[in-house]
């Protein structure tokens, strides 16, 4: 019990780190929203007095007359309301609905391929360590040298090649614009059919990493005792390598997998850019280009959250797994 109340109260001291760092961040960039906004409505024609000013300032939570540790309270006790404030990008649209509206996109598309990726690359790296030394070795140069490549570069050659040349697949978009997204086979197919090219993308600069780890792992887990003593006991090699060599070599795949999954919130900036797709990472760069805090300080927390989230839930997992890692505790 020790071994969990010590990792859960690390995970809050961490996380309390991290939404302070998240407030500050920001503040140190060149710039605020409050002049984003002034510009806009200069460009309008509209009113620039000061006390359109104060109230834009009021309004964002950056009042220039308060303490800077004023406004860090006024933050916390937002985030405790569930209260994000009001995105500059879009504005007037709270922080939250544009988050609420751009993250699924990311969740599936990013979630999906990383997915694929892990138990293809888990599933190629045990065969290759398992038959090592054979033909199978070749898969490791070829993959490592695709997952060397800049996400950028790989998806303008995909484009190029499927989108332009061939035509099999849209160049950009999440969805075919003249489709009213809902939850019906005509949007969800054409969601798929849009997201096949951006998801290729990130499966194949990803999984030549999940397949070298899983294979240096598998070649050095089937000399242990216990794998040698499964194959003295007459045991199927099909059953020894996935019960016993595969089941253990695995174990730094998943924990890499879960850090994984945090990240996928944060999505792929580049890969999102490339395809003009309406993702949570397209989102970020616009906050960062407008110095939108809000937002940036809502998708910042929705990642923090989700990393932390899937490491805790591998340590505690790791403590049922394997015993040995709670026996300090």
């Amino acid at each position: 019990m020790r071994y969990y109340i010590r990792k859960l109260g690390f995970y809050a001291v961490a996380l309390w780190a991290a939404l302070t760092l998240n407030f500050f961040i920001p503040r140190l960039m060149p710039g605020n929203p409050v002049d984003t906004l002034m510009a806009r409505l200069a460009q309008r024609g509209g009113s620039v007095d000061p006390s359109v000013r104060r109230a834009y300032e009021l309004l964002l939570g950056t009042d220039s007359s308060e303490p800077l540790w004023n406004q860090y309270l006024s933050y916390l006790a937002g985030l405790a309301r569930g209260d994000l404030g009001i995105s500059v990008s879009v504005f007037p649209t709270p922080a939250a609905e544009v988050i609420r509206q751009s993250l699924p996109w990311t969740i599936v598309l990013v979630g999906l391929a990383t997915l694929i990726s892990f138990l293809l690359g888990v599933g190629l790296g045990m065969f290759t360590g398992w038959r090592r030394g054979t033909w199978l070795d070749q898969l490791v140069p070829a993959t490592t040298v695709l997952a060397a490549v800049p996400y950028f570069w790989l998806a303008l050659i995909l484009v190029a090649v499927f989108g332009s040349a061939l035509g099999w697949f849209p160049l950009l978009g999440g969805y075919d614009v003249i489709l009213d997204p809902g939850w019906n086979g005509e949007f969800l197919a054409s969601a798929l059919y849009h997201g096949t090219l951006p998801a290729l993308t990130i499966v194949i600069s990803s999984v030549g990493g999940w397949l070298l780890g899983m294979r240096n792992m598998m070649v050095s887990t089937v000399d242990e005792d216990y794998v040698l003593t499964a194959r003295a006991k007459g045991l199927r090699e099909r059953r020894v390598m996935t019960h016993y060599a595969a089941r253990n070599a695995v174990l730094p795949s998943v924990a890499g997998f879960a850090i994984s999954l945090g990240f996928v919130v944060a999505g792929s900036i580049i890969t999102e850019q490339v395809f003009s797709y309406p993702g949570i990472g397209g989102k970020l760069l616009q906050a960062v280009q407008n110095n939108d805090y809000a937002l940036m300080q809502g998708i910042f927390l929705v990642i923090t959250v989700a990393v932390l989230g899937a490491n805790l839930v591998v340590d505690l997992l790791y403590g049922l797994i394997d015993p040995r890692t709670r026996a300090g505790g």
